[in-house]
This record gives C-alpha cells, sequence and structure tokens, in this order.
C-alpha cells in the first residue's frame, strides 16, 4: 500500500508542477542556472567515461577476435552497437542518477529541511513549480549530453583499435558504417528523453517528500539514486521491448 501511496503522490506532484506558474522572468533565471549546474557541470564526467569505455568495448572486442575468419570490421561494427543502443544511453544515464539525481534530491530536501520550501507556499508561489519545472526544462538538454557521449565513445573505440595496431583505420570506418540504421539512433534519444524526465522527476519527488533532518537528506539521496536507477533500467527494458522487437 505505501508503494500505491508514492506512486499516486508522485502523479499528484506532476500535476502540481504544472499549476500555477512562476513568473516567466523568475523561471528563466532559474532554467539557465539548472543548465548550468545539471547539464554542463556534469559534461566532464561524462567525457571522461565514454572515451575510455568506448576504448575498452573495442579492446575487448579485438582482443576475442581469434578467429581468422571473423572480419575486423566486426571491431568497429560492435563498438558502434554497444555505445549507440546501451551505453551511452542507458549507462551515462545510470551515472547520472547518482551525480544529477542526488543532487537534485539533496538540494531540495535540504530546502525542505531549512523550512524555505515552507516558506516559498507562504508567499503564494507554487513551490513544485518553482522548483521542479525548471529542472525538467533543463533535462530537456540532455540529449545533447548523450550525443556528445556517442561521439566520444566512438572516438576512444577509434583510438583503441587503430592506434593499438588491432585494425587499419579505413577498416575502421568501414565497419562504422557498416549496416547502419537511422532507426537505432532515433531509439536511443526517443529513451533518453524519457531517461531525462525520469532523472528530473524522481530525484525531486524524493526531495520534495522527505522528512526528518539533515541526516534524512543523505538517505533520501541513496533511495533517490536506487529508485531512479531501477526505474530506468524497467524503462530500458519494456522500450526495448517495444521498439526494438
Amino acid at each position: 500500500m505505501s508503494y500505491l501511496h508514492s506512486i499516486g503522490q508522485y502523479f499528484i506532484m506532476i500535476r502540481g508542477i504544472f499549476e500555477r506558474f512562476t513568473k516567466r522572468s523568475v523561471l528563466k533565471e532559474l532554467i539557465f542556472k539548472e543548465i548550468d549546474e545539471l547539464i554542463i557541470g556534469s559534461l566532464g564526467i561524462v567525457a571522461f567515461l565514454s572515451f575510455f569505455i568506448g576504448g575498452v568495448v573495442a579492446l575487448q572486442t579485438a582482443l576475442n577476435l581469434n578467429n581468422p575468419l571473423i572480419p575486423k570490421e566486426l571491431i568497429a561494427f560492435a563498438a558502434r552497437q554497444s555505445i549507440i543502443l546501451e551505453f551511452s544511453p542507458t549507462f551515462i544515464s545510470i551515472i547520472m542518477a547518482g551525480k544529477v539525481g542526488s543532487f537534485i534530491t539533496s538540494s531540495i530536501g535540504s530546502m525542505r529541511v531549512t523550512e524555505q520550501i515552507d516558506a516559498l507556499e507562504v508567499m503564494g508561489i507554487n513551490s513544485l513549480n518553482y522548483l521542479i519545472f525548471p529542472k525538467i526544462i533543463a533535462m530537456l538538454t540532455y540529449p545533447f549530453v548523450i550525443a556528445i557521449s556517442m561521439f566520444l565513445g566512438i572516438v576512444g573505440a577509434y583510438v583503441s583499435a587503430v592506434f593499438g595496431g588491432f585494425v587499419g583505420a579505413d577498416t575502421f570506418i568501414t565497419g562504422l558504417q557498416d549496416d547502419f540504421e537511422g532507426y537505432h539512433v532515433f531509439y536511443a534519444f526517443f529513451k533518453t528523453f524519457l531517461f531525462a524526465m525520469i532523472l528530473a522527476t524522481i530525484p525531486s519527488f524524493h526531495g520534495y517528500y522527505m522528512t526528518g533532518g539533515s541526516l534524512e537528506v543523505g538517505k533520501a539521496s541513496t533511495t533517490s539514486f536506487v529508485w531512479t536507477s531501477v526505474v530506468i533500467i524497467i524503462t530500458n527494458y519494456v522500450v526495448t521491448q517495444l521498439l526494438l522487437s
């Protein structure tokens, strides 16, 4: 029953976000602030992980190609498919659940503990719209982060495979272009958009409705990360079944 109550409360929160909008000029400033903190502030870790994981994927594929009958183009093909279909949209989103999700939960939770949210309500401001709506709009730019992740992942795979001496540059490019389907890119960005909404709303829910003191803020952040990751993985499974089966 508690889970059903939480789900119901979550959808009530979603409805409340789009009621009694805050002044447009204020929202504009908040949105740019959230883009800076949530998106631009995450580019460093995303770039680092994407480049080296792409390199590892190519390296592992190359080291396991023991059969001389298997074409070397498969190294680039496998790296491209792994990065575009799963690594960039899903793995990076789980990393972001820890970084961005925990930040959102702790920042909103701290405002709840210090009664700043109550103060907003007393002033007649819709705290749900003021606090969460800018985060949702900021996370609409999240697919650009995943696009950068895809690019750097493939660059990392290229560097690992070509400069590691496993395959020639022309052969790698040929494998990268082999059997390319634009629909796979659509699939990746479609689920990235869903993950962005999950990353913005579930951590906000855990921060907004938390109770207790500063110790509970940390617990709420941990719970937020767990549930955000679980929902991302389940959503990934459902979307894959619907769009790729």
